[in-house]
């Protein structure tokens, strides 16, 4: 028993070296295998081949590497290292060595797939073989087997068929279909005789058969087909509804230019009958004009009228300031130039008006300016113009006009306030200021004293006042009971006054002298 257990001890010692040797050789050939996979990796990425005259990384595996498998097997390697970098970490270790990794080389652009592979086999086994992954991969990834040949195509049989084109040498002739049809526009046809032939499916007369018309495909171009027929529909489809809408898009554009034109149309059409209203308008104010100087015509005939039964009541008066003979010949002159003998003022040069001459004037301006209005008369507007004493437009004489109208108003209003006693040049002032545009006018109307006492009337204003008789006076002195008291001077001694003093009417002394720089003039009982 001893040697028994002796020889058993030393029979297991020798296993358990053997068995851990193998293991460890096993190991360091994979681990040295994956360590070159590494080096062979860095050599191609950096490029070091060439430093040995190497054209490319190919050529050094072909030459270099060629009894260890050259350039195939170290393509495998990279592969294989491919495979396992894509893995995640925990399944990195399932992979023990690079020649399991071929099944699984197919699904390495799918990464979710292949994971998924890897994570099967190891599910099944804690180290998968080949073929393990292998078949892992065939239930993530199956592969499809595609047929290499065509199928023949089906053809109906048919027990009798007759040859119906008269084109063909056997027309008339009937025989029997037999054999399945080679392709799908003939047929194999066995006639009475014996003879086979191959026929059109265009010359026989089986209307009863339904012969293949088409071509028959292999199975994996039908879905090709399929889709491409598809996309033919849908292309045709966008097509018609771009016919569509390009249809209506013409019409619509039509529709818009026939619009168009109706609406110029109808501006044109709104824009002559606009002119037209204007042209009415002008004829209806034209004829409104008309008529408003028929009426003025008559009212400045019937003050004619008046000025004549007004001279005629009063023969002695005269033309006055207005207008000497010379300047009526003068006028005349110019007027009848004016109005090339439309007009003749001869009448007035020898026999003036007895009323109001400058009156007379301007009621014969305004019937020129009217008559010019009227017959748009340049001639009888210059001839208004040159009586009025304005320039010849019709503003201007239609102002000049006004002007004259308040010139018998200006006159008679000056002449009251020069008529009332102690009349100033500031009264005068208040009522002239409103007359001063026609100046010149009310100033030709007065009388040789009215102008003489409106000089005077100025020229007194421009002097600085001094007291004298009639003066109401007050103290000078501040300081003088007198400086709040009203007096009058009553006497001019000279360089002295004599003043008598409201305060002192009760009083035996009534009056007292004064130089005048001791007075004031009376400015109020509040001074």
């Amino acid at each position: 028993m001893l040697t028994l257990n002796r020889s058993e001890t030393t029979s297991a010692l020798d296993y358990n070296i053997l068995n851990s040797s193998i293991q460890d050789t096993f190991a360091a050939i994979d681990r040295f295998e994956w360590q070159a996979i590494e080096e062979l990796r860095v050599m191609r990425n950096n490029g070091y081949y060439s430093d040995a005259g190497y054209a490319s990384f190919e050529d050094y595996c072909e030459k270099e590497l060629t009894k260890h498998g050259g350039y195939r097997r170290v393509r495998d390697l990279l592969s294989a290292k491919k495979v396992v970098d894509t893995l995640p970490e925990e399944l990195k270790d399932k992979i023990t060595k690079p020649s399991q990794t071929r099944s699984l080389l197919r699904l390495v652009k799918t990464p979710d797939k292949l994971e998924q592979a890897v994570a099967i086999a190891a599910k099944e086994k804690p180290f998968p073989t080949a073929a393990d992954f292998n078949k892992a991969v065939q239930q993530v990834a199956p592969t499809v087997k595609r047929s290499t040949k065509a199928e023949n195509p089906k053809t109906q049989l048919c027990n009798s068929v007759t040859v119906s084109s008269p084109e063909h040498p056997r027309y008339g002739e009937s025989g029997l279909i037999e054999a399945n049809a080679p392709n799908y526009w003939q047929q194999i046809v066995t006639f009475n005789d014996g003879e086979r032939l191959l026929v059109n499916n265009g010359d026989l007369d089986a209307a009863s058969v339904p012969f293949p018309r088409g071509r028959s495909y292999p199975a994996e171009y039908t879905e090709a087909i399929a889709a491409i027929e598809e996309r033919h529909k849908q292309e045709l489809e966008r097509l018609q509804q771009e016919l569509r809408i390009g249809l209506q898009s013409e019409a619509t554009a039509r529709a818009e230019e026939q619009v168009s034109e109706q609406i110029q149309s109808l501006q044109n059409l709104y824009k002559q009958q606009k002119e037209q209203n204007i042209q009415l308008q002008q004829r209806l104010d034209e004829m409104e004009g008309l008529r408003k100087l028929e009426i003025e015509n008559q009212q400045l005939q019937q003050r004619i009228q008046e000025l004549e039964h007004a001279v005629k009541e009063r023969p002695s008066q005269q033309w006055g300031n207005t207008m000497t003979q010379q300047a009526t010949e003068v006028l005349n002159k110019q007027v009848k130039q004016a109005l090339e003998k439309t007009i003749d003022l001869r009448s007035l040069a020898v026999e003036p008006p007895r009323e109001n001459a400058q009156e007379c004037l301007r009621l014969m301006g305004m019937a020129l300016k009217n008559l010019a209005s009227a017959m748009n008369n340049t001639q009888a507007l210059e001839a208004a113009a040159i009586i009025l004493g304005s320039e010849p437009t019709p503003t201007a004489i239609a102002y000049r006009a006004e002007q004259l109208e308040m010139l018998p108003q200006a006159v008679s209003d000056i002449r009251t306030v020069l008529a009332k006693p102690g009349c100033k040049w500031q009264d005068y002032w208040d009522v002239a200021q409103e007359y001063e545009v026609i100046k010149s006018d009310y100033l030709a109307e007065l009388t040789t004293q009215e102008t003489d006492l409106i000089s005077a009337l100025q020229n007194a204003s421009s002097q600085p006042d001094t007291i004298g008789i009639g003066s109401i006076v007050a103290h000078a002195d501040p300081y003088r009971t007198l400086y709040v008291e009203r007096g009058e001077v009553v006497e001019d001694l000279g360089e002295e006054v004599v003043v008598a003093w409201d305060c002192w009417k009760e009083q035996s002394k009534k009056t007292d002298r004064y130089f005048r720089d001791e007075l004031r003039f009376w400015k109020g009982e509040n001074q």
